[in-house]
């Protein structure tokens, strides 16, 4: 292989290495700033299922380390919340040079909406989401008056990072069917016809997503399939038009044909 044919292989290579260096930088100065108040979020994060339990019951930790590698993993969640937006703009502008004029215009949009989705996602799944499924969790498991909830502090938040996560990349489907759309990967009408998988689709990703039960996947499978038909609006308006309406809208625009030489 030539040098010539080395050097742009090399010089991606580079500069996925200075993207990735200033995304993990972001992130670990949210993780810094974040940290001295993990005992605080540790709280806010903790009021649903507070909430939700029996009275006397409460929060525990079953081994002496489990506080502090929680609150680590609390200032290291929301260290990437706040950072979000400068990851997301280094990915694009690692893909930036490989896009069209037109389309490099998308990227400051692109941050900021999709900044704005993961956001109503996890505030979504937080208010409304939560407090249901971690009352249904709970009430179930003590119906029965033969045991009691205790649930350790570690354990909580794992599966609550990964409900706020997931929820919060479930609010990104509407961006990305509009940048599939203008790509003309996928188009309203394809997406019209696909509907019924795009609800086998919630339910399948509120299964791996979310615990096993009933509440928790519908709670995730619903937001997916109403954000997935807004997207087929998004893609009907926004989305690239094939080339025959293209071709038709410019012979419409054009002026009308000049008569014959004849």
């Amino acid at each position: 292989m030539s040098e010539e044919t080395q050097m742009p292989l090399m010089q991606h290579l580079e500069e996925l290495r200075r993207r990735l260096m200033i995304a993990a930088g972001a992130w670990l100065v949210g993780f810094l700033a974040c940290y001295g108040f993990a005992e605080k979020l540790f709280s806010f994060i903790a009021e649903p299922v507070r909430t939700a339990l029996p009275e006397g019951s409460s929060l525990v930790f079953i081994n002496a380390t489990e506080p502090f590698f929680t609150y680590l993993k609390v200032g290291a969640l929301a260290g990437l919340l706040i950072s979000l937006p400068v990851i997301l703009w280094q990915i694009w502008r690692f893909i930036g040079p490989g896009l069209y004029q037109h389309e490099k215009t998308y990227i400051l949009p692109f941050v900021i909406a999709s900044t704005f989705c993961f956001g109503v996602g996890t505030y979504f799944g937080f208010v409304f989401v939560f407090p249901m499924v971690f009352t249904f969790l709970i009430q179930f498991g003590t119906s029965t008056g033969e045991m009691n909830a205790m649930l350790s502090m570690g354990s909580y938040l794992s599966l609550s990072s990964k409900l706020l996560i997931a929820f919060g990349l479930v609010f990104e489907l509407p961006i990305v069917i509009f940048f599939l759309a203008r790509l003309g990967i996928v188009d309203y009408k394809w997406l019209a016809r696909n509907r019924k998988f795009a609800l086998l689709a919630g339910f399948l990703f509120g299964a791996i997503l979310t615990p096993p039960d009933v509440v928790s996947q519908t709670a995730l499978a619903l937001p997916f399939f109403i954000l997935y038909e807004i997207g087929i609006w998004v893609a009907r308006f926004f989305g690239k038009k094939p080339a025959v309406e293209e071709t038709a809208e410019e012979t419409q625009d054009a002026d009308p044909a000049e008569p014959s030489a004849d």
